[in-house]
């Protein structure tokens, strides 16, 4: 059972995370852009004139590796371990290429009860090494399947407020996002190589008929469609974006991502595969800047 103090207790040490423009075109390819080499727009993120880095690869930059198998005095049951929310906000545009340092810290973990799991929260902060600026933080919200009824042993806190509905009216603008038949094997060279991504054997073993697509890479694919529709692919006006990860993708898959501007800054959305009608992406939110 997880040891709620030692856990919340919990500190990465600096991970210091160099990247080049190489690796910053291998993200935003797993994550769709330039699928149509001749949209000269999505060049900004896959050619090295003038590239920008997507918003959303601060979620996958100096991450601390997979600590929760790792630390076994915790007592987390890794193995029923599902990621089920992920935020970021930018401070400053992540820099196409260079050094950041990432540390990490559990922010919260909260009981559901015994047979009901828990959730712990994880804020990741990124500095860039050269100048000392804080470039983004991260959140990822972890559903602890194995860990509910914890509290009884002390510890234990209040939950994290509700995430916004989405809105009870007709979107006001639905994009068609196709995703590539190699999307898991662009994405898994971004720093998430778990087999259920590519082996078929491992999917099936698992479950799923064949691997399945990231979690992060469907939030990526979000990112991507909202930079195209509402900030004209600049990457520096997206302040931050949220969403619950509610269902796996297979790659090949149509997300149809249904948009609601709330105001001239902040945009309410969620995901669903048009070939299966399943949601994939919920309760979504995006600040954008001017």
């Amino acid at each position: 059972m997880i040891d709620y103090e030692k856990t919340k207790a919990w500190r990465s040490d600096p991970v210091r995370h160099t990247y080049t423009e190489r690796d910053t075109i291998l993200y935003a390819l797993g994550v769709g852009f330039a699928s149509d080499p001749l949209v000269l727009e999505e060049l900004r993120f896959v050619y090295e004139k003038e590239l920008q880095a997507v918003p959303t690869m601060a979620a996958v930059l100096a991450s601390p590796g997979f600590w929760m198998r790792d630390r076994k005095e915790l007592g987390i049951d890794y193995l029923k371990l599902v990621h089920g929310e992920q935020g970021v906000t930018i401070h400053s545009p992540l820099p196409a290429a260079g050094t950041l340092i990432g540390q990490s810290r559990v922010t919260r973990i909260v009981d559901k009860g015994e047979g009901k799991g828990a959730t712990m929260h994880v804020e990741k902060t990124l500095t860039d090494e050269a100048s000392g600026q804080h470039v983004a933080t991260s959140e990822m919200v972890l559903f602890l399947r194995g860990d509910g009824g914890f509290s009884k042993n002390g510890g234990g806190d209040e939950p994290a407020p509700a995430a916004p509905a989405t809105p009870d009216a007709a979107p006001d603008v639905t994009i068609e996002l196709p995703t590539r038949a190699d999307a898991a094997v662009l994405y898994r060279l971004s720093g998430d190589i778990n087999p259920l991504h590519i082996d078929p054997a491992v999917a099936t073993k698992a479950g799923f008929p064949r691997p399945i697509l990231h979690g992060l890479a469907t939030y990526g694919n979000a990112c991507r469609g909202i930079l195209a529709k509402f900030c004209g692919h600049d990457a520096s006006r997206m302040k931050s974006i949220r969403a619950r990860l509610t269902s796996p993708v297979y790659p090949g898959e149509t997300l149809v991502l249904d948009c609601w501007q709330l105001g001239s800054e902040e945009i309410a959305f969620r995901a669903s595969v048009k070939e299966r009608g399943v949601q994939v992406l919920a309760n979504g939110r995006a600040v954008l800047g001017a």
